[in-house]
Parts: structure tokens; sequence; C-alpha cells
């Protein structure tokens, strides 16, 4: 009897340990090293990790001292901690929604003007998530629900072609990140970069999905 033939198994992928996607892939490319006054805190939906269309890891590298936590809820005393780290005052990146209060969500409260006064003290909280996830986040961890809000001023039409959106106006985390920073920090000319590094990301990424797709031959 002659021996099983053992079909050739596929190598793993390289995988780049800082942008976590496959070497044919890499992002890195498009890290332009920042500091912000403002600190930025992304939560991060565990549905976004491997989607090749996100952004938030890409401005995650970018930002020097920002902090990218996976998970859809947090216990209470690492969400604590997380957002109240080195006394700064957490703001969630998040538009007033009227449907709250059918959620049992009471109307988050106002941010002090003062506060705006002063970006270094300030930690903006992201949710990186598609809109329907991002309320479950909100829904889920009541930490959230307590902050005060920020919703963006003048906000551009997004560039974010590769991923649908349902209006113009709505932007990709990194977009809305960086808009937000700015706005905090009254200098959008010092976060054009990203932008413009987030330009050639998207393109990188048009590409990828112009390519046709590869078939392998059945053995």
């Amino acid at each position: 009897m002659s021996s099983p033939t053992h079909l050739p198994t596929s190598p793993r992928r390289a995988i780049c340990p800082a942008c976590l996607r496959a070497q044919s892939a890499c992002i890195c490319r498009w890290i332009v090293p920042l500091a912000s006054r403002v600190e930025l805190l992304v939560l991060q939906h565990p549905l976004e990790v491997r989607n090749a269309k996100n952004s938030a890891r890409l401005l995650h590298l970018c930002l020097a001292g920002s902090r990218l936590e996976v998970g859809e809820t947090f216990s209470a005393q690492a969400l604590d901690g997380l957002l109240h780290a080195h006394g700064r005052t957490p703001l969630l990146l998040y538009p007033d929604t009227p449907g709250d209060a059918s959620l049992g969500i009471a109307p988050p409260p106002l941010l002090p003007s003062e506060s705006l006064q002063y970006p270094e003290r300030l930690r903006l909280v992201v949710l990186d998530a598609t809109w329907r996830k991002s309320r479950k986040m909100l829904y889920l961890n009541p930490a959230l629900q307590r902050l005060p809000r920020l919703a963006l001023q003048d906000a551009p039409a997004s560039a974010y072609r590769i991923r649908k959106a349902h209006a113009p106006h709505q932007l990709s985390s990194f977009e809305a990140a960086v808009h937000a920073l700015a706005q905090l920090e009254e200098n959008p000319i010092y976060y054009r970069p990203l932008l413009m590094a987030f330009d050639g990301f998207v393109q990188q990424q048009a590409a990828c999905i112009q390519q046709p797709t590869r078939h392998l031959n059945p053995g």
C-alpha cells in the first residue's frame, strides 16, 4: 500500500509587530510621530482589531503617550484607572444622542469651560467601533456615560472613502480624533501632517481592495 500523500501546508504570513498587519500590507510607512498636549485614549471594539480598514492603531502609533485598549466591556476599576490616570480630565468624543433616555442613560455633564483653557490637563476618549457597537460600549460601561462629551465643530467631509458612511460628516476614528485634538488645542496646522499620512494610508488600502483576488488551484 502506498503511503498517503501529504499536501504542503502554507507558511504563516509574517506579521509586523508594530501595526499587527501582514508584512506585505504593513502601514508603518504612514507613521508620523507627534506629541499632543491633550492625551488620547482609544477604546477599541474587539471586532475592529483585525479589520484591514481600521485606522485607530495607526493613530496610536503616531501620537506619543496615547493608549489603545481593546474591549467591549471594561471592569469599573480598570476603566476608572484609564480615564483618570495622572489626574487628567477625561472627555468623550461623542455627539449628543437624543435616544439616550430610552436606554436609561442620563444626559452627560457639561465640561467646565475653564477646563478647555488647559489642554495638557485633558484626556480625549475615543470609541473605535461602528456606530451600533459604540452605542453598545456606551451602554455597557456606565463610567463612559458620566463623562462630559465633545462634539466636533465644522467637521469636514471624510476622506475615508474605503469604508461606507451614512453621511459625509461621519468620519473615521483617525480623522475624528485628529480634528478633535486640533479643536481642543486650537492648532489645526500642527495636525495637518497626520491627515496627509491618513490620506496615504487610505490610498494604500484602496489599492489593496482593487487588486484582483487570487484563487488557489484545487489540489
